[in-house]
C-alpha cells in the first residue's frame, strides 16, 4: 500500500519512535515560536491593540516559514530514524542557524508588509534605505544556511542507504529532495550576494521568483522517472 502506518506516500517509516534529537529539536522550534510572540509588547490601550494586530500578517508568514523548516526536519525524522554523531552534529548547526535567524525573518517581514500596507514612512525610521540591503542579505544568509544543512542531513542519509535498506525507489526520492534543498539555498546565497552588490540590491528580491519554475521542473522530471520504474 502507498500509505500505510509503515509506508507513506512510498517511503517506509525508519524513525517511529521518537528520539531524544528530535524531542531537542522540537523544543527548539518551540522556543523560536515563543521568540516570535514575546518579541511583541503587551496592549496597554486600544490603540496599541491595533498596532499589535497590524503586526499578525508578518507574524503568520514567519509562523508558516519555521512551520516549514519544522516539516522537513520531521519528514527526514520520520524517514530515516538516524541519530547518529553526524546527524547530531547538524541537526544541531540546523537548530543553531534556525534561532539566529528568527530575528532578522520578523524584522525583515515586519518592515515589507509595512511597507506594502501602510506606506514608507512607517518603516523609514526603523531602518535607512541603505541598510535594507544588508538585512535583506542576512535573511538570504539565513535561509541559505539552514537549506544547507539540510541537504546535508539528506546528503548523510543517502550515503547510508544501502546500511537504511533503502529502496530503488527511496534512493530516487532522496536524490530529489537533496535536488530541491540545494537548490533553495543556493538561490539563498546567489540572492545575498546580489544584494550586497551595489549595482543589483533590487534583483535579489526577484531571484526567489526563480525558485517556482526550478522547482516544478525537478517535480515534473522526477515524477516521470518514477513513472518510468512502474
Amino acid at each position: 500500500m502507498r500509505n500505510s502506518s509503515d509506508i507513506v506516500d512510498g517511503f517506509r517509516m525508519r524513525g517511529r519512535e521518537v528520539t531524544r534529537l528530535e524531542s531537542f529539536s522540537d523544543a527548539v522550534f518551540a522556543f523560536a515560536l515563543t521568540l516570535l510572540v514575546v518579541s511583541l509588547e503587551v496592549p496597554k490601550s486600544f490603540a496599541d491593540l491595533i498596532g499589535t494586530m497590524r503586526g499578525f500578517p508578518a507574524f503568520a508568514l514567519c509562523f508558516a516559514v519555521l512551520a516549514t523548516i519544522w516539516n522537513t526536519h520531521y519528514k527526514f525524522s520520520r524517514r530515516y530514524g538516524l541519530d547518529d554523531a553526524i546527524t547530531r552534529f547538524l541537526t544541531c548547526v540546523l537548530l543553531f542557524i534556525v534561532l539566529f535567524y528568527v530575528y532578522p525573518l520578523r524584522f525583515l517581514f515586519n518592515l515589507s508588509i509595512n511597507d506594502m500596507l501602510f506606506g514608507r514612512s512607517v518603516t523609514a525610521p526603523l531602518i535607512r534605505e541603505s541598510e535594507v540591503s544588508t538585512l535583506f542579505s542576512i535573511y538570504s544568509f539565513g535561509l541559505a544556511g539552514v537549506y544547507l544543512a539540510f541537504t546535508l542531513l539528506y546528503l548523510h542519509a543517502w550515503r547510508l542507504g544501502d546500511a537504511l535498506g533503502l529502496s530503488e525507489i527511496e534512493k530516487l526520492e532522496t536524490r530529489f529532495v537533496i535536488y530541491r534543498l540545494l537548490t533553495v539555498a543556493v538561490v539563498g546565497l546567489v540572492a545575498a550576494g546580489l544584494a550586497l552588490l551595489p549595482l543589483f540590491p533590487s534583483w535579489a528580491g526577484l531571484v526567489y521568483i526563480l525558485l517556482f519554475p526550478i522547482l516544478r521542473g525537478f517535480r515534473i522530471v522526477h515524477r516521470r522517472r518514477l513513472a518510468a520504474r512502474g
